[in-house]
């Protein structure tokens, strides 16, 4: 049997050590054909001039982490410069570093959610790790489309999931609020953030209390539908006009070309196994989830690639969010 020390040592090389080198051979173990960011100085003009404006949190610390690093290189490690230039770009590393960053702390927040189960007993190690293990090998996959955004707003909307549970558990009014603060902040991330809206809805409303005409859920839904919506309208009024609101349309592109057809069965087919996975109940939140995100879902369609499987993440990861939750139960199932 595992002594304490042991536990934790096995739980920061699964949560810790194992994502950080799978993220790590993602960045310097083979270069993405798709986006160029190794070769670029510093954050690119289009960061500022184009949707991704409206990212403001990345931005800035696309910029000032660029900044630092480059100060830190030259005037304490001056003689590791040459070589992490033949790597790349100091933009490139400190992109790195700060992803990775965030993507530790989602690593870790998905340790505990894959703890929690709705039977109040804590799940198996052996399927905490296995679910762990393909979230991680989900989100490190979809590096080849490798951006300053996805790492942090993949973190917020983990943070607000987990937020989530303990609401629901609880129902502490210090839990929502915190939660409608992690949705404000992250809308300055990506417009991710509507999805946790989404996840709060499938855990929380139930359809038999809807046949009791009981809607003491709308107040929460709405109060954070405006905790998402004032952040996201006044970034559009701020910031200059002439920035787009989208980068184009690309609805016939993504049902004409190869890639993009290969990327949205790609998502489809993630999401049909883990809903397989779940049981009935499961399976029910699954349901209401993807009827929650079909917003988010049709401006995938319309404005974004399917081949940026990234883009479906949050949503894969949810599916597996709520095969963890359920498979207690399963398990146990005669």
């Amino acid at each position: 049997m595992l002594t304490t020390n042991d536990e934790k040592i096995n739980g920061f090389l699964f949560v810790i050590v194992l994502p950080f080198l799978l993220y790590f051979m993602s960045y310097y173990g083979f270069e993405s054909s798709y986006a160029r960011l190794k070769t670029m100085e510093k954050a690119p003009a289009f960061m500022f001039s184009s949707v991704y404006a409206y990212r403001v949190i990345p931005n800035y610390l696309s910029v000032y982490g660029t900044e630092i690093l480059t100060f830190i290189v030259d005037d304490y490690f001056p003689f590791t410069k040459n070589f992490l230039l033949k790597q790349g770009t100091l933009f490139y590393h400190s992109t790195f570093l700060i992803n990775s960053f965030f993507f530790l702390l989602s690593s870790v927040i998905l340790n505990s959610i894959f703890g929690i189960s709705s039977s109040g007993i804590p799940t198996s190690v052996i399927v905490r790790r296995m679910t762990h293990l393909l979230a991680v090998f989900f989100i490190v996959i979809t590096q080849y489309v490798p951006t300053n955004c996805d790492s942090v707003a993949i973190f917020f909307y983990l943070l607000g999931c987990i937020l989530t549970f303990k609401y629901l558990q609880k129902k502490k009014l210090a839990d929502f609020v915190q939660l409608i603060i992690v949705i404000a902040v992250s809308t300055f991330v990506r417009e991710t953030a509507c999805l946790i809206i989404s996840f709060f809805a499938a855990v929380l409303i139930d359809f038999e209390k809807l046949k009791e005409k009981d809607f003491s859920f709308v107040i929460e839904i709405f109060i954070l539908a405006v905790a998402f919506a004032i952040p996201y309208i006044a970034l559009r009024m701020i910031i200059n006009q002439e920035v787009s609101l989208v980068e184009g349309i690309y609805l016939f592109q993504n049902f004409t070309s190869l890639f993009n057809m290969s990327g949205l069965m790609f998502a489809v087919i993630s999401v049909y196994f883990c809903y397989q996975l779940c049981n009935e109940e499961g399976k029910s939140l699954v349901k209401k989830y993807i009827f929650f995100s079909l917003p988010y879902l049709l401006m995938i369609t319309v404005v974004g690639l399917f081949w940026e499987v990234r883009l479906f993440v949050p949503i894969i990861l949810t599916g597996l969010i709520f095969v963890s939750y359920q498979f207690k139960i399963q398990i146990i199932k005669p």
